[in-house]
């Protein structure tokens, strides 16, 4: 059965899969699979860093900030978003690292959505 439309709460949905909502991981036919893109709603606590850098990075991606104080580190420079709306982008091939430096909530996209790379439930925290 193929669901054309799903109705949820990111808040609530976010809880599954670390956060994401949407990509290649969710079974094909429900109406949140993608393969062109995913779409977090991470909610992080102060403090909380990515263990480890990305490196090799095979997606682009754009994150903005809902609410709280977030910090992205890529090469040579880190960019804090600290107003509602704030975002940041890049493009493949750039390293990142973040740390939320207030209890924060930010919406990421990432595209495309690459099968076997970068599964929700194997990745680390991003």
């Amino acid at each position: 059965m193929t669901e054309d439309v799903y109705t949820g709460n990111a808040g609530r949905d976010a809880t599954m899969d670390r956060g994401w909502l949407l990509g290649h991981f969710r079974p094909a036919g429900d109406a949140r699979h993608s393969e062109d893109v995913e779409i977090k709603w991470g909610v992080h606590p102060k403090g909380e860093t990515r263990d480890r850098w990305v490196v090799g990075e095979r997606r682009s991606a754009l994150l903005v900030l809902i609410s709280g104080r977030f910090r992205v580190d890529l090469p040579g420079q880190s960019v804090v978003l600290a107003e509602q709306g704030d975002y940041v982008v890049w493009r493949q091939g750039v390293d990142h690292s973040w740390q939320a430096e207030e209890e924060s909530v930010v919406l990421t996209v990432r595209w495309p959505s690459l099968a076997g790379y970068g599964e929700p439930a194997a990745e680390d925290s991003r």
